[in-house]
């Protein structure tokens, strides 16, 4: 990792790094009040040789100087310490006293200086008293010869004992401090590694690289679609609406030369927003004047209808059976070209259902009579219902969660896709923050609030819930200048049969003349829809 991924590690886990600094701060502060205070008395000690001569003088401050490095040892020894003991004016055992004793010589100098640390104020200078008297005469001791009667080095006290004004421990400033540094360090440690482990997709980057394919679309998340998760009404101008109208743009430019008719939608596992997702491209689909025809394949948890409040119990599970028409169970929605064919009574055997002669049939007929075909399907990694619709449409679209769907999630699910030779479109990454590092940014346009309270009525517009298909649009027809426009001529379907296999359920309905709006009750005429496009 780099400084710029240690940066974007700290920005998504600010939190982490926060309260693994408050802990340590706060158990910096505890130490601090549990301590006991410590006082200090310290006294400096002068090292010298016997000597007149210049040279004596100077031989004998290169032997003090060789000499000052083990009276350390000497002064923290336990024989001063029993020496100590030995006047009787303390009553603490000898190790007591040797443990509260510390020396250190100063630097280039002959000088060395001994502190006593007591939690009582008067015993530490007590006891740094006693051992400015002690240790002179331990060292007098120690350095005279044999039969002399002169030591050959003298120590002499040049600094008095003195007792610190403010205890020495604990230091709260410097505990706080540390219990800073300590916890930023933990926490970006922290942070850091679980940037490293997790494996969620968090960036359309990470979701390009996991499927290997584009991302259309990142749809930001809404703390209002949980109760309200179509874009109508008060979510048509938000930005999730906007990202959904992105996500519409981009397919209809995904293949110039063949224009999309029929589009599966899945995801890698449940709960990413597949179903939403549907919904709302429909929507989005119909409010640029497409004639839209959602498709409820998830025969497993459907939830079209659930969304759109419309009646489920029969739709394309009857249709495939042969138990109803596809006109009389296809419902309008919302009166803006938007139709909906529910999934039906839930079957035993989804996959081959949905995989039988008689969907590809259906689905083909469905694509002749209108613009887009949207089908929901179930999750790629459970089950193979989807994987087996992909092969029957245009292309396929894969909705990954963000921060819950993973890299290898994707990639499988992906790979699913593939390995039936369905053509896997691009992804759209749902769910990702408003802000936040490797994400994009969304903006919102339009009027103020101010500009929109005179047109607000008192009452919301009511959407008809349910409504039965009474004629379905005209299935297009080829212009005859298409091909003076320099435009390449209609390709086939992508699946079709012969006159003797033909569906008993294909569509063949007249023209429907509407007004020159092009729109009541979802119906369009064929001569408006030519005029337009």
């Amino acid at each position: 990792m780099d400084l710029r991924d240690y940066l974007r590690a700290i920005r998504k886990r600010w939190w982490l790094v926060v309260g693994t600094t408050t802990v340590a701060v706060g158990v910096a502060i505890t130490i601090t009040l549990l301590t006991p205070p410590k006082y200090a008395a310290s006294a400096s000690f002068f090292v010298s040789t016997r000597g007149t001569a210049v040279s004596d003088a100077y031989q004998g401050g290169l032997f003090s100087q060789q000499r000052v490095k083990s009276y350390v040892d000497v002064l923290t020894s336990n024989r001063l310490a029993q020496s100590i003991v030995a006047t009787g004016q303390t009553d603490l055992s000898a190790e007591a006293v040797q443990s509260e004793i510390t020396a250190q010589v100063v630097p280039d100098t002959v000088l060395v200086r001994a502190t006593v640390t007591d939690e009582n104020r008067a015993r530490a200078l007590q006891l740094a008293q006693i051992l400015s008297v002690q240790f002179p005469l331990l060292i007098e001791k120690l350095e005279t010869p044999p039969g002399a009667k002169v030591a050959t080095v003298g120590v002499k006290v040049i600094a008095e004992p003195k007792l610190a004004d403010a205890p020495v421990s604990p230091q709260p400033v410097r505990n706080v401090g540390l219990g800073i540094v300590v916890g930023l360090l933990i926490g970006i440690g922290f942070a850091a590694l679980r940037e490293s482990l997790d494996s969620t997709i968090r960036s359309p980057e990470a979701l390009n690289k996991a499927t290997s394919a584009p991302v259309l679309s990142a749809i930001p998340f809404d703390g209002k679609a949980e109760k309200s998760p179509l874009i109508t009404e008060g979510s048509a101008q938000s930005t999730r609406a906007e990202a959904l109208r992105q996500l519409r743009t981009n397919l209809q430019f995904v293949n110039v030369d063949r224009p999309l008719r029929s589009l599966v939608v899945s995801s890698a596992l449940p709960g990413e927003g597949k179903s939403s997702t549907v919904c709302n491209l429909g929507i989005a689909f119909a409010e640029a004047g497409k004639r839209v025809l959602l498709i409820d394949a998830d025969l497993r948890r459907p939830r079209l209808a659930q969304y759109l409040d419309l009646e489920g119990a029969v739709g394309l599970t009857n249709v495939l059976a042969g138990q109803a028409n596809v006109r009389d169970v296809v419902q309008s929605w919302g009166g803006s070209g938007l139709w909906v064919l529910p999934s039906g009574y839930v079957p035993p055997n989804p996959s081959e259902l949905l995989g039988s002669g008689n969907m590809a049939d259906l689905l083909t007929s469905l694509g002749s009579a209108f613009d887009v075909v949207i089908i929901d399907t179930p999750p790629l990694l459970p089950v193979t219902d989807a994987a087996v619709m992909a092969t029957l449409a245009d292309g396929c679209i894969l909705v990954s969660r963000h921060a819950k769907t993973t890299t290898a999630q994707a990639g499988s699910a992906a790979g699913a896709l593939t390995a039936v030779g369905a053509r896997l479109l691009g992804c759209v990454l749902n769910m990702t923050p408003r802000k936040g590092g490797g994400t994009y940014a969304y903006y919102s346009y339009g009027p103020s609030e101010e500009d929109l309270a005179p047109a607000v009525p008192l009452h919301a517009p009511v959407i008809p819930a349910k409504r039965n298909l009474g004629k379905l649009p005209a299935p297009p027809k080829p212009l005859e200048a298409a091909p003076a426009m320099g435009r390449a001529p209609a390709r086939p379907a992508r699946h079709s049969r012969s006159g003797a296999d033909a569906p008993t359920t294909e569509i063949r309905l007249p023209h429907t003349h509407q007004p020159s709006t092009g729109r009541e009750g979802g119906l369009m005429s064929m001569s408006t829809l030519r005029i337009r496009r």
